[in-house]
């Protein structure tokens, strides 16, 4: 297998050229803060972006842990990737990780000074450093289970006005701003998340009252019971879907948490 690096100061943009970069340079696969990626999805590992701390990150990113890497060395070798590419901030950085993946040695380094105009550069850092925003160059659906509760939306969105959009592929590529981001941690309360599903429940023609509502957490988000009185004569399946729909859909953009499922109960028809 052969093996080659991406090498830039944090924040320079490395991740959001990388798919550019990958096909440009023939690889197939890419190592990027923990997560094996090829062809848009992730294969193997989870993001150094989740951990609560910058050191953690940094351990999670260099692949410190025995079975992290086991499980990124049989992915490599079960998916037969021809082309490696490494992402890191240093020459030492890639290094580093090649030798903890035990991939051999890095034929070629490409710098990202080579791809990225100093203004383009300037701009990625004012993102990560005012805004506190990281790329992952996969689409969002890849890694939506995984960033529950983080400010997470495809790049499509953040440059749907801007022309660079349809020069480098943004749909491939989703922002995240971790938990170990300076701007500090936030937290959103049951009663937020209840409130906001009732509000826009009570916007769905054909609803008399949300009785009640249960929030249920797990690992990858959130489920919401609801359990509901609609108006007589209105088709019970077709509200019930549209309560469904505005409940997850609205959740989800107001507070980045992954609704995985809102299940509707009806109690009874008022007249």
């Amino acid at each position: 297998m052969k093996v080659i690096a991406f090498v830039g100061p944090s924040g320079t943009g490395k991740s959001y050229r990388s798919i550019m970069v990958s096909r440009q340079h023939g690889a197939d696969a890419i190592i990027d803060d923990g997560l094996l990626i090829s062809h848009g999805k992730v294969i193997a590992g989870t993001s150094a972006k989740r951990e609560a701390t910058k050191i953690a990150s940094v351990k999670h990113a260099l692949f410190m842990n025995r079975p992290q890497v086991e499980e990124i060395k049989k992915a490599l070798s079960s998916s037969g990737v021809k082309c490696l590419m490494i992402l890191g901030t240093s020459d030492g950085m890639v290094k580093k990780i090649a030798r903890n993946l035990d991939v051999g040695e890095i034929s070629d380094i490409i710098r990202i000074e080579d791809v990225a105009t100093q203004k383009e550069m300037d701009m990625a850092v004012r993102m990560r450093r005012v805004e506190g925003k990281h790329v992952i160059p996969v689409p969002t659906f890849e890694i939506k289970q995984d960033f529950s509760g983080y400010f997470i939306h495809p790049l499509k969105r953040f440059l749907k006005n801007r022309n660079e959009e349809s020069n480098i592929g943004a749909a491939d590529k989703s922002i995240v701003r971790p938990t170990f981001s300076y701007l500090g941690d936030y937290t959103i309360s049951d009663n937020v998340i209840n409130s906001i599903a009732i509000h826009e429940a009570n916007k769905i023609d054909g609803l008399h009252k949300v009785l009640s509502t249960n929030l249920r957490k797990t690992g990858h988000g959130i489920h919401i019971d609801m359990t509901l009185a609609l108006k007589y004569g209105y088709n019970i399946a077709v509200v019930s879907k549209q309560v469904q729909h505005a409940v997850r859909k609205n959740v989800e953009e107001y507070t980045s948490i992954n609704a995985r499922r809102i299940n509707i109960v009806v109690k009874n028809l008022v007249k």
